[in-house]
């Protein structure tokens, strides 16, 4: 069965979201180290990692993930930018794997005025130089799927296999899916056919073997539209079938599955709850 979970605040305290997750009974979590639109924040002391890393052996979530800050731009043409992203990003790296996380999830960045080929190779670039940086941390890098807002790299599958082509240790990395943005991007799910096509296309470009973490997200807008604008299950352009699609993919049983859905509806009603409860009735209906 897949590791069902939720991006969760860590406001209060990471460990909070720990506390949060098993109350949702997630089987795994993801969370923000610091606040996802800010380039710098107050370093994590040892006392809150060792409180951590102790909860997460009390909750037993599973191969917990960190998602890196909104302002990171590793593809960027502008050198102050992208060296700013750089250590931005080596800070996001030492404060998940003080935290015991498993996975970092990132956005391969934007490459604004330059060409796709440039900001690739700046990206890769920059992966290589993180590894070389913290070669012994155990924390593995994926990279996401986008949805092609802009200039944004990921939203296309030789995007990613082209990264993982340029890359000195490959090994090293994985990517994480996210739903919404491959639907954005122009790649169907809506459907059992349209569904097994995209997975087969993704096998043969990047390799299913690839994806460690799934974001399980609905689209507020439609195919291609590349307009990334997450919705509640059930409830945007994608429809319930994408994901019991996924959730009952038996090359996927073992892996992550993380919403990043809405928090509220116009009730002020935990919407984790509703999204968490609608995947476990799709797996519920799969096994009946």
């Amino acid at each position: 069965m897949p590791l069902l979970g939720a991006h969760l605040s860590i406001a209060g305290g990471p460990h909070l979201a720990l506390l949060e997750a098993r109350r949702l009974g997630c089987d795994t979590v993801q969370v923000f180290t610091k606040a996802p639109n800010q380039w710098s924040a107050k370093p994590i002391d040892e006392a809150q990692a060792s409180l951590f890393r102790r909860t997460l052996r009390e909750t037993g979530l599973r191969l917990p993930i960190a998602h890196d800050g909104y302002l990171i731009n590793l593809a960027s043409p502008d050198e102050t930018l992208y060296q700013r992203s750089l250590s931005a990003f080596l800070d996001e790296m030492h404060r998940a794997e003080q935290l015991g996380l498993r996975y970092l999830v990132m956005h391969p960045g934007a490459h604004l005025e330059d060409s796709e080929e440039a900001g690739l190779q700046r990206v890769a670039r920059a992966l290589d130089e993180i590894h070389s940086r913290c070669s012994n941390y155990r924390i593995r890098i994926l990279i996401e799927t986008t949805a092609g807002q802009g200039t944004t790299l990921g939203h296309r599958f030789e995007q990613l296999a082209r990264l993982l082509e340029l890359v000195a240790a490959p090994r090293r990395l994985g990517i994480c899916f996210d739903t919404c943005h491959v639907f954005a991007a122009g790649y169907d799910l809506t459907t059992a056919k349209e569904y097994d096509a995209t997975m087969r296309h993704f096998d043969r470009i990047v390799g299913l073997k690839r994806i460690r973490v799934f974001h399980l997200n609905d689209s507020v807008k439609g195919l291609g539209s590349r307009v990334d604008r997450h919705a509640h299950l059930g409830r945007g352009q994608l429809g319930l079938e994408a994901f019991r699609q996924l959730l009952t993919d038996p090359r996927f049983t073992e892996l992550p599955m993380i919403l990043e859905t809405p928090k509220e509806d116009g009730d002020n009603k935990c919407m984790d709850e509703v999204n968490l409860a609608t995947l476990r009735r799709l797996l519920a209906e799969a096994s009946a």
